[in-house]
């Protein structure tokens, strides 16, 4: 099984920051700064995109505040995976995706797993 450890030193935006507002723009905004920060993130490149693969998004938070999973749910994040040639296709076929968060005064971070898997998901 291969992995391949993505560490950004930022989190996403909550979705509810473009969720029901004309922010489209902005959106689009944000979705090319996090895809270049992927990029810069990644350390090594796999040589073929994963065909099967548990993608596990860990967000470290600087602060305890209240937050809701699907307000993360990494659209800014599989995009790139497949932009970049990690994984096939960020869908329900392919990847199983997996959230979970922690906190760690003054940190603000995300990491990013995508274990390829050999075995249907």
């Amino acid at each position: 099984m291969t992995e391949l450890i993505i560490t950004v030193p930022d989190i996403p935006p909550s979705n509810n920051k473009f969720i029901g507002r004309n922010n489209r723009w902005n959106y689009q905004k944000y979705k090319k700064e996090w895809a270049v920060l992927i990029r810069t993130c990644i350390k090594k490149m796999p040589k073929e995109p994963y065909r099967k693969a548990v993608v596990h998004i860990h967000y470290t938070f600087p602060n305890r505040t209240r937050r809701d999973p699907d307000n993360y749910s990494g659209k800014l994040i599989m995009d790139p995976l497949v932009q970049y040639g990690i994984i096939q296709d960020d869908n329900f076929n392919v990847v199983e995706l997996v959230l979970s968060a922690g906190y760690e005064k003054g940190v603000k971070q995300t990491v990013v797993s995508v274990k390829e898997v050999n075995n249907a998901i």
